[in-house]
This record gives structure tokens, C-alpha cells and sequence, in this order.
């Protein structure tokens, strides 16, 4: 029975897993990285050390697994990007991260310009530092840089693009559809680039990666870097993976992975559907990873937080410990945590926000601080399924994954805040799954995304608080976010 090598190349870290044909996890590595913050706003990675450190992660798992997979599939941070030299395959300069601001100026431009409604048409996205375009154009605002694009010296991409450049020894320059459509590059409903935004950018078409399907091969890696040559048979950026590894793959059925950020998705079919205000439609994958469409709603701090509480304030030694802290106290004491370390996401997008902490007293101890933490990741997905699904249209279920949703404490009070069941899988880490899945489907090890998720049986989590207390508990939630909004504005 076959294996599949899955590499999930997140935004603090890499994990590697070896999956069998079973569901069963043979193999695992993982690696972190480091974070650069050369000024306030600004987030770099090293994208030659994410390389190695992903290789490590993949060399540990097919060592622990001892077995051979067939194939590889790539899960990744989207919206990062990388600016490299065609020939060396030597990065022009540090990759700029997702939640990196520094282009904050730019996008005011483009909004004041009037260009929202054609970005919004084309992309299926709001004008946003998060997204790609800005970062790349920034990376090129050097001359020099400029002509070497101009020459076809260089090349450019998210990280999955640099990844299979780099395991490839620089064969294949590919991406698929859900990374393009991360961009602010790609016409949604075509899947290609689009000329106009191309232009508008400043973004030279040859600099760019080929677009290819999510499901089938794409390249093969160099034997010397992995120690197996594989086909490179499964892409999508980490949300679309998850929601693929959660089989969640047909209209109404939604997702919420709680990372560094937490991202939900609601798939939406095979056809672009229009997202409602301030919420992002996104290319996702079909039970069989074809094209298809999701709304997306993003949290762009969320188990970052809680790293913060560990590493920025010294509250607790591991994340762990805040399960039995928010237990510890019957609520916050009136205390409201939003994490804005880097601006708000959907459905506000004002990057000029910033953390707020409101109701603090005399009385306010760590752990209120802790659970207050905690349930700003409820809170905050709440508000994104409310603002994708609308008033009358409530799914059945929400499915959950990602380290946070090990926290039994923090599912149960995401299903009360949200007024519907949580599902988490035996398994949480689905966007390495799902990585694994495309690649397993374009394999033969599954047919399906269902096929490749029968083995699993998801813990239910119940909403127990009335409606009333459910419209409490959010206003709250809303007054604080208020107050974080009102700062911004006031900047």
C-alpha cells in the first residue's frame, strides 16, 4: 500500500508528515524558523533557510516512517513572496511575509485611485498589504532589480513556488490555482494572470510562475536533496489544503484553522460565486481537487496571541497551559482582548489597528488575560461565519483543525459563540493531510477527498448557551472591536 509525503510549509515552521494509503501517519518532522522584524509593521523570512529547514522536516519523516513514499504533496504559507535568481537560485532579498504592513501607503493609493471595484471583479479580493501584488512591486522598486526582472534573470513567487524551484534544482516554476488567487494578479474566474493588473503593478508577466492544477504532477524533486526522487503531484496554499484534508469540498461545508491566524473558509461549488462585503471568494478544490470556489474569511492574529502571552509577556511556558487557566476563572472579568497585532482582517481590513486590551481593573489577573486570548479566536470566527453566510443562511456544522483546536475548552466555547456544532477530526494537522490527499488522488492512493477522510471519526462539540447569552457574549466581543477601530481611525 502506498505512502505520501506531505510538506507544509507554514509561517513559523515546517512539518513534515508520511502518510499511508490507511490514514495512518508513518512519519513526522518538523522545524521552525526565524522571524525577522526589521521595523515596526514589517515581517521577513529567510527563504533560503524555510528551504532547509522544510528539507530536514522531510529527510526526519521519511526517516521515522521507513517507507518509500510515491509522491509529494505542498501545503504553504500563501501570499509570502520570494524574488529569486533564475540561474543560482539565490534570493534577491528576504522573502516578505503575509502579515507583513510595510505596503499599507501603497494600498491607500490604489483605493484613492478608485481601482477597488476592478481589483474586487477580477481577484476576488479587497485592496489589502496582506495580498502579494503590493509586496512583489515593493521587492522590484529597485532599478537594478527591475532590469534583471526586465531580462528574465529573475524569478518569482509565493513559497510554494520557491519550494518546488528549489527541490526541482530550478526545472519547474509552477504555482497552482488556490496560490494564484492569493495574489492580486490572477483573474479568479479564469485562473491565469490578468494583463491588466499585471500592468498596474508593474509586475513583468515572465517573472511569474506557470499556473497548474492543484491534483496531478508538476515536477519531480532531485534525488540528492530529499534522498528519493518523487513526483510532485498535490499543490494548494495551507486553507484550501485544510479544507480539502476536511473534505470539505462541496457548497455549504466550512472550515476554520486555527494558526499563527485563523482562516475559514466556506466552500461555494465550481462556480465564482460574489462574496458579500468585506469577505474574499478564493479558488479552493472539488472532491477530486478540481477547480472550485470558497468564501474566505481571515483572522490574521490568532495563535499568535498566544505565542505573545508566552514569549512577549512570560504568562505561560506552553500553550497548553491556557486550557486549565481559562478554566480557572467563571469569565474575563469584563476584559476583551483584540489581537491586532497586525491590522484586522475580514470583515474590517484596517490595517492601522492595532492590539487592544479594554476592562481592565484591579481585579483583572493573568489568567483572565489568558481566557480573554482565547476567546477573541471564537469571537473573531464567529463574526467571519456571520459575515460570509448572512443572516438566515447557517451551515450545519463547522469543522475545526490547526494546534488551537486541540483546546477543548476554547471548540466548546466556539460552539457556543457560534450557535452550531464543532466537529475536530482525529487528526488536526489536515492542511498536511490535504497536501497529502491531492498528491494521493493524482497517485491512486484515494479517489476522493472523502475516500481519503473515511477513516476518520471528528469529536462534537454542542453549543450549550441560550440565544440571548450567545448575543451578550458578542456584544461584548463587538464593543471592544469598536474601541480598536475608533484608535485606528483617531491615527
Amino acid at each position: 500500500m502506498p505512502s505520501i509525503l506531505a510538506l507544509d510549509q507554514g509561517t513559523t515552521g515546517s512539518t513534515a508528515l508520511v502518510v499511508h494509503q490507511d490514514g495512518t501517519v508513518l512519519g513526522r518532522g518538523y522545524r521552525e524558523f526565524t522571524q525577522h522584524f526589521p521595523r515596526p509593521g514589517w515581517v521577513e523570512h529567510d527563504a533560503d533557510e524555510i528551504f532547509r529547514v522544510s528539507v530536514d522536516a522531510a529527510r526526519e519523516a521519511i526517516a521515522t516512517a521507513r517507507d518509500k513514499p510515491v509522491a509529494l504533496g505542498i501545503s504553504n504559507q500563501r501570499e509570502t513572496v520570494v524574488l529569486w535568481d533564475r540561474a543560482s537560485l539565490v534570493p534577491v532579498a528576504r522573502a516578505i511575509v503575509w502579515q507583513d504592513r510595510r505596503t499599507t501607503d501603497r494600498c491607500r493609493e490604489l483605493e484613492a485611485a478608485g481601482m477597488a471595484p476592478l481589483i474586487r471583479s477580477r481577484t476576488g479580493l479587497v485592496i489589502d498589504p496582506y495580498f502579494s501584488a503590493t509586496k512583489l512591486e515593493w521587492l522590484l522598486r529597485d532599478p537594478d532589480v527591475r532590469r534583471r526582472a526586465q531580462r528574465g534573470e529573475l524569478a518569482a513567487g509565493t513559497i510554494d513556488s520557491w519550494l518546488i524551484a528549489r527541490l526541482t534544482g530550478g526545472r519547474a516554476h509552477v504555482t497552482d490555482r488556490t496560490n494564484a488567487s492569493r495574489t492580486m494578479l490572477c483573474d479568479l474566474a479564469k485562473g491565469t494572470w490578468d494583463d491588466e493588473l499585471l500592468a498596474l503593478f508593474s509586475v513583468p508577466r515572465s517573472l511569474l510562475p506557470e499556473i497548474v492544477a492543484s491534483s496531478g504532477t508538476a515536477g519531480t524533486t532531485d534525488q540528492s536533496i530529499l534522498g528519493v526522487e518523487l513526483p510532485i503531484s498535490g499543490i494548494a496554499g495551507d486553507q484550501q489544503a485544510a479544507l480539502f484534508g476536511q473534505a470539505c469540498v462541496r457548497a455549504g461545508m466550512a472550515k476554520n484553522t486555527y494558526g499563527t491566524g485563523a482562516f475559514l473558509l466556506v466552500h461555494t461549488g465550481a462556480a465564482v460565486a460574489v462574496p458579500p462585503a468585506g469577505v474574499l471568494a478564493t479558488a479552493a478544490c472539488g472532491p477530486k481537487g478540481q477547480r472550485a470556489f470558497a468564501f474566505e474569511g481571515s483572522v490574521l492574529v490568532a495563535g499568535a496571541a498566544v505565542q505573545w502571552l508566552r514569549d512577549g509577556l512570560g504568562f505561560i511556558e506552553r500553550a497548553s497551559e491556557t486550557e486549565a487557566l481559562a478554566r480557572s476563572v467563571p469569565d474575563t472579568g469584563g476584559v476583551h482582548f483584540v489581537p491586532a497585532f497586525a491590522g484586522l482582517g475580514t470583515p474590517h481590513w484596517s490595517p492601522e489597528a492595532r492590539g487592544t486590551i479594554t476592562g481592565l481593573t484591579r481585579g483583572t489577573t493573568r489568567a483572565h488575560l489568558v481566557r480573554a486570548t482565547l476567546e477573541s479566536m471564537a469571537f473573531a470566527s464567529a463574526d467571519l461565519l456571520e459575515a460570509m453566510e448572512g443572516p438566515g443562511r447557517q451551515g450545519p456544522f463547522l469543522r475545526v483543525d490547526g494546534g488551537a483546536s486541540a483546546n477543548d475548552w476554547l471548540m466548546q466555547f466556539q460552539a457556543d459563540v457560534c450557535g452550531r456544532p464543532v466537529e475536530r477530526p482525529s487528526q488536526v494537522e489536515t492542511t498536511a493531510l490535504g497536501a497529502a490527499a491531492l498528491a494521493g488522488i493524482a497517485a491512486g492512493a484515494w479517489r476522493d477527498a472523502d475516500d481519503f477522510a473515511a477513516s476518520r471519526t471528528p469529536t462534537r462539540f454542542e453549543p450549550v448557551i441560550n440565544a440571548s447569552e450567545r448575543e451578550t457574549l458578542r456584544a461584548g466581543w463587538q464593543r471592544a472591536v469598536n474601541a480598536a477601530l475608533a484608535w485606528a481611525r483617531d491615527a
